[in-house]
């Protein structure tokens, strides 16, 4: 193995764990605490696994998730680089199904959908510092909960 292929090698290690460990930290729930005063707006976060869910909306394991969602997901972890201009833009919650938040909250980024020309109805929905994410295949109809797993 010459230099130059060495080092691709490390760089694309590098890149998967950095995408692994971004991910995982994605799909931790947050504290059951109810934050006040200064801390409402910096979610609290927790590196174990989450023993219960941060909304009562029906869960969908990250592994149930369709390839383009988790392709997705794993961009959001590393900051992107987004195919969509409109990926990463404030989700205003206007249906009132995702729990209520202070406005600026929630993101959206738009998860492809083969054989659509267009963003599609598939997007992740993520929240606060990424530390809980929803999926919609339905155009903000109905979500779900990504769960670990």
């Amino acid at each position: 193995m010459n230099r130059r292929s060495r080092s691709r090698v490390v760089a694309v290690l590098l890149a998967g764990t950095l995408v692994l460990t971004l991910v995982g930290g994605l799909l931790s729930a947050t504290g059951n605490q109810t934050p006040t005063g200064d801390d409402a707006t910096t979610p609290s976060t927790v590196s174990a696994p989450p023993v219960t869910q941060a909304s009562d909306l029906p869960p969908i394991a990250y592994s149930e998730l369709p390839t383009e969602g988790q392709n997705t997901l794993q961009l959001i972890g590393a900051g992107g680089p987004y195919p969509y201009d409109r990926d990463g833009v404030v989700f205003e919650n206007r249906e009132g199904l995702l729990p209520e938040e202070p406005q600026g909250y929630y993101q959206e980024y738009t998860v492809p959908t083969p054989g659509e020309s267009g963003r599609g109805a598939r997007r992740i929905i993520v929240g606060g510092d990424r530390v809980v994410a929803y999926y919609t295949d339905d155009h903000y109809e109905s979500f779900r909960e990504v769960v670990s797993g």
